[in-house]
């Protein structure tokens, strides 16, 4: 069984003034066209964690998981939707990744499965712009395994994806010497606009 991934779009946009982020146009393409076209060739199940009329997202032939927690309680919950979808399907674990990131690594699941920690748990990193090592805990390699520890810490309220993967010893897949840092997110209209130049110029 492969290594199925999650795209995560269950967030609610604020500083883009609402809606989804992954349905935005980026160079005549919605952001979630870009993200597919990355993840498509690297495995052979793809879903969405969004919330809301899934409709809106019928254009792009994936299954729609919404959060199993009420309330918008934020990415840790699309991680629990992951693998609950995993499990269903059998699979061991899970990535997941970020449903506004278009220039995810060609080359993300294999570096996630080849640097899993002891307890299957990887993180994605890249270098900032003080060439220091970030990591980037939504694009992860999740163990199903996890499943039942992750509801708990959802049920006492604790959100924070860093701090679960830290205590779970998580292995770090690191991604260097790009042109442009592939976790890199559009969170504002300004990073649509460097993304949109990042494209021109390419």
């Amino acid at each position: 069984m492969s290594t199925p991934v999650m795209i995560l779009a269950g967030g609610r946009a604020t500083r883009m003034g609402g809606g989804d982020k992954p349905l935005l146009m980026l160079a005549g393409r919605p952001i979630l066209a870009h993200v597919l076209d990355r993840l498509a060739p690297q495995v052979d199940g793809l879903a969405l964690n969004a919330n809301g009329d899934p409709d809106r997202f019928a254009g792009f032939g994936l299954p729609v998981r919404p959060d199993s927690r009420p309330g918008h309680p934020g990415p840790l919950a699309g991680i629990l939707a992951a693998l609950d979808w995993a499990q269903e399907r059998g699979a061991a674990s899970v990535v997941t990744v970020a449903g506004d990131t278009p220039f995810l690594p060609m080359d993300l699941v294999s570096g996630l499965l080849g640097a899993r920690g002891p307890l299957g748990l990887a993180v994605a990193a890249s270098m900032d712009a003080a060439h220091g090592l970030r990591d980037h805990p939504t694009c992860g390699l999740w163990p199903v395994a996890l499943r039942d520890e992750l509801a708990a810490t959802l049920d006492r309220d604790e959100r924070r994806v860093r701090a679960f993967a830290r205590r779970h010893q998580p292995g770090t897949a690191r991604w260097d010497n790009v042109p442009i840092d592939p976790f890199t997110n559009i969170n504002t209209p300004a990073d649509l606009a460097l993304a949109e130049a990042h494209l021109a110029g390419r």
